[in-house]
């Protein structure tokens, strides 16, 4: 046990409150959305800042699930952030493996045109021009592929291999196995915190990227949730109130609130599951002996 002097203590207490209260600054605006997204509209003009609503309604969530096309954008937002994810991990892994090699041939010629895509790139007419013969235009596809692989995220994962002690690959290769073996069965399952990171990385890049949507696609049937998103907070405010009024949503900015609440919701709920990996960090590839 660790006695701490009464000034250690007032000092600890100190640093509590005020990572409390840092918190609640950081929480506060996200209560306040998820509050306006369910309050009345009245509660809301008589109220102004609502945290915790006095009633409750959720006609807002209903005007932007059935006016709004969240259904279809949910589907492809799932499937680029998914089979995205995976196929970006992937290829990391692979391309980011032999690079960590120092007996690779060529090896240093590699790394610098990997470096050199970090900070010069074709510019935005030339890569559509590129996807445009490619065929990608108005497919899913066009937001996974011309982004399969971060020069960042490859580095990050390559550094990790090397820090790696090598002799556990060198016991492998004296057991039989073959750099494929070594790579799946030693180096990943020793990889997992670096590899949960770049994942969130990924995953959290495809969830919010819109950008490139509006580029490359023109079909709605294809718009990720962000597009939408960004339709609603546009177009919803210029609707005329008599219409929602009609329809018995409520305010314009409620459906705002929960647009905003549908679409950030599900990637905050994957912060939980891979907190793990990040505490245990680099400790879970220690060697012991």
């Amino acid at each position: 046990m660790i006695h701490l002097t009464i000034g250690e203590k007032v000092w600890q207490a100190v640093v509590y409150l005020i990572l409390i209260f840092v918190s609640l600054l950081c929480l506060l605006p996200f209560l306040y959305v998820v509050a306006v997204s369910v309050t009345p509209e009245s509660e809301v003009l008589r109220r102004g800042i609502v945290i915790i609503p006095e009633s409750f309604t959720f006609i807002a969530y209903k005007e932007v699930f059935i006016s709004h096309g969240i259904g279809q954008a949910y589907k492809i937002t799932l499937f680029r952030t998914i089979v995205g994810t995976a196929l970006n991990v992937f290829f990391t892994v692979i391309a980011a493996y032999p690079l960590s090699k120092k007996y690779l041939p060529g090896r240093s010629p590699f790394l610098l045109f990997i470096v050199f895509t970090m900070m010069f790139s074709g510019g935005l007419i030339p890569t559509y021009l590129l996807i445009r013969s490619l065929g990608l235009l108005d497919s899913p596809w066009v937001l996974i592929i011309p982004n399969l692989i971060s020069a960042f995220n490859l580095v990050i994962i390559k550094g990790f291999f090397e820090q790696l002690p090598g002799e556990i690959e060198e016991s492998a290769r004296v057991d039989g196995a073959s750099e494929l073996q070594s790579l799946w069965r030693i180096i990943l399952p020793l990889s997992l915190p670096v590899l949960a990171t770049i994942s969130l990385f990924y995953a959290v890049g495809h969830w919010n990227s819109y950008f490139d949507a509006i580029v490359y696609i023109n079909d709605s049937n294809f718009m990720p949730l962000q597009v939408v998103l960004r339709n609603i907070l546009l177009n919803v405010a210029t609707q005329s109130a008599d219409s929602i009024a009609n329809s018995g949503a409520v305010s314009t900015f409620a459906v705002q609130m929960a647009a905003v609440v549908v679409t950030t919701v599900p990637i905050l709920m994957v912060y939980p599951f891979m907190q793990k990996h990040f505490t245990k960090g680099v400790l879970l590839g220690s060697v012991k002996g």
